[in-house]
């Protein structure tokens, strides 16, 4: 963490300088799920965009919900500076435990107990921790920000029109649940995070569409006494007569989540039809784990619902047909969207990954760093991640619910689980070549680095103060797109070789994409934030003589920042080249996006392709 740049201040470093608040509204965002908190707490980064968001409810989510945050998901919390702190309260997914009917079909058994999460597929864990709490993070980090931003709560929304107006062209206006009175915004855009019966969608016109898949399920979090020996474990128990049960432990060493399948729904039926309460719940549950026993001795919260797996077919408010001649104003996200079972433990996570790919693009645009074209990328990319989350969803709950007729059958769900835990991790998102995603034509150079993949971090050793650390968690929720020059072997940033050419480059070619966008008077690393990772062991390495672009100067007293160079970590097995696959001889460049996807891997010495790179989306400054 970096602070005093611009003068000393005593006291939290993580509570910004506060600033003058506007009467304009750039981005209003509809609805505080971890959409729209996601959204919410990525504006608040930047003092200069207006931003507000509303919820209906009268106050912050206290329980219930979501629970399962996804390694991923987890990253993208060392982004903004909390991850550290989920991780210290939540219940960690190490292993799951499959229970099967014996042989003969009565009672239960252990069929397999397996690790969780593949080795090395993120240096993040999967964890079990309470959508509030998840909440309660990041209404911290916009509490702290220079707008103090913080919902405004009790606003329901009644209307919402676009308009021809060329600077506020969303017309939004609440009713005041509180005190009954009504408010009108405008704002420039709109985001709506408020959920599966989504206000902003219908003003739309847009449905979500799919199947019901009629199956009824309940779920309730409990403090029991139990001598079901997996309690402790994250377990899916199919048994032979009364359906399927997901254990799932949560945090505090006690409680237990408990999804239980009940019976299907008539096709004229609802969840709601069929009055379930926690006691029923409870019941079924005992039936499940017969032999078992469960004495259940408080419910914390508990709900029911109907598995359905549906989706919109755009994601923000231009008819296809429209495409070249509008750019988007009004956008959903999350549940808005795309709705699915909670069995693959995605909602929560997707809907937070919708919000961190489209912030940092309203972010770009309002700074007028990019072209409003870029904003179609949005529904393009997170459309098609829905569509496949929707598919995976389908089969993952069918294969739940199923009634094996044999061990073979009984094992297809096992299988299921193994084969896609890449997925349910959250790191096989892929988005296909665009403007802002090169086809990969130099993917050789970084093998385990793959274009369109999330940047997959691995251990280093900074410069400057010789710290071990996480290459990956030098790229924060701050709109910055990052240049990652892995040198080739014998390169230490001397003069002509090619990290020393790159940064000569940079720093003073008219073409250079830092010159072109970095605004005048800005710091040289406020758009595009060049970092070089060597090869070399850290003490062969001489600061004095890296290239000026790598020790920037910065702030109003022209500090050096000396967090730009790494190397690799010699002590600890193999080093990030050899973790990551990347070239030795000819080192790679990488061009990492602000939701830390990786848009390009390209020769480091390789300016032309560079250039065009940013040239199609950015504009010049």
């Amino acid at each position: 963490m970096q602070y005093h740049l611009n003068g000393f201040h005593s006291g939290d470093p993580s509570v910004a300088p506060e600033t003058a608040q506007s009467d304009h509204v750039d981005v209003l965002i509809v609805g505080c799920g971890p959409a729209g908190l996601t959204l919410a707490a990525q504006l608040a980064a930047f003092p200069d965009i207006s931003t507000r968001i509303t919820e209906r409810k009268s106050g912050p989510l206290e329980v219930g919900q979501a629970d399962g945050i996804a390694c991923r998901s987890i990253e993208m919390f060392e982004a903004f500076d909390f991850a550290e702190k989920v991780l210290k309260e939540a219940y960690w997914v190490n292993e799951v435990a499959f229970w099967r009917p014996q042989a003969d079909g009565k009672g239960l058994h252990r069929a397999d107990r397996i690790q969780d999460v593949e080795d090395d597929l993120s240096e993040m864990p999967h964890v079990i921790l309470s959508q509030a709490r998840v909440h309660d993070f990041y209404l911290d980090v916009m509490k702290k920000s220079a707008r103090r931003l913080e919902p405004d709560y009790n606003r329901e929304l009644a209307t919402l029109t676009r308009t021809d107006d060329t600077e506020f062209p969303v017309t939004a206006t609440f009713k005041c649940l509180d005190t009954g009175a009504i408010e009108t915004l405008r704002a420039r855009y709109v985001v709506g995070c408020d959920g599966a019966r989504s206000v902003v969608r219908r003003s739309l016109g847009h449905t979500l569409k799919g199947e019901a898949g009629r199956q009824l399920w309940g779920v309730m979090d409990v403090l029991a006494v139990t001598y079901f020996p997996d309690i402790r474990l994250k377990c899916a128990i199919q048994s032979a007569e009364h359906g399927s049960l997901l254990i799932i432990p949560r945090e505090g060493g006690y409680l237990v989540r408990m999804y239980i399948e009940l019976d299907a729904l008539n096709e004229d039926e609802r969840a709601a039809d069929r009055n379930v309460t926690a006691e029923m719940l409870t019941e079924k549950a005992r039936a499940i784990l017969a032999p078992y026993t469960l004495d259940v001795k408080e419910v914390a919260w508990w709900s029911a619902y109907e598995i359905g797996q549906r989706v919109c077919d755009v994601f923000d408010d231009v008819p296809q047909s429209d495409r070249k001649t509008r750019t988007p104003r009004i956008f959903i996200a999350g549940d808005a969207c795309h709705t699915h079972s909670p069995k693959a433990g995605q909602g929560m996570n997707v809907s937070m990954a919708d919000t961190f790919n489209l912030g940092w693009k309203l972010a770009a645009v309002l700074h007028g760093q990019a072209q409003p074209a870029l904003l179609h990328s949005y529904s393009q990319e997170r459309q098609a991640k829905a569509k496949e989350l929707i598919d995976f969803d389908r089969d993952m709950a069918r294969l739940f619910s199923a009634k094996p007729k044999n061990t073979e059958e009984a094992a297809q769900f096992q299988s299921y689980f193994k084969k896609h835990g890449r997925y349910t991790a959250g790191v096989e998102t892929r988005y296909e070549p665009s403007n802002i995603i090169c086809k990969g034509a130099h993917q050789a150079l970084a093998r385990g680095l793959k274009v369109g993949m999330r940047f997959h971090s691995a251990p280093v050793i900074r410069l400057g103060d010789g710290k071990p650390v996480h290459l990956g968690h030098t790229l924060k929720a701050d709109g910055r797109w990052r240049l990652f020059a892995f040198a080739g072997a014998g390169d230490t940033g001397q003069p002509n070789c090619q990290i020393a050419q790159l940064c000569q480059y940079l720093r003073n070619d008219v073409a250079s994409p830092i010159k072109r966008y970095t605004p005048h008077g800005h710091n040289i690393d406020s758009v595009i934030d060049l970092r070089a990772i060597f090869q070399t062991a850290h003490q062969e390495v001489q600061v004095d003589s890296l290239p000026d672009l790598l020790l920037p100067t910065k702030g109003r007293y022209g500090l050096i920042d000396y967090e730009k160079v790494f190397c690799s970590d010699l002590k600890n097995g193999p080093d990030i080249f050899d973790h990551r696959s990347i070239d030795r001889a000819r080192g790679a460049l990488l061009i990492i996006r602000p939701d830390q996807f990786i848009a390009a891997v390209q020769p480091v010495g390789d300016f032309d392709t560079l250039a065009n790179f940013f040239g199609r989306f950015m504009i010049p400054q």
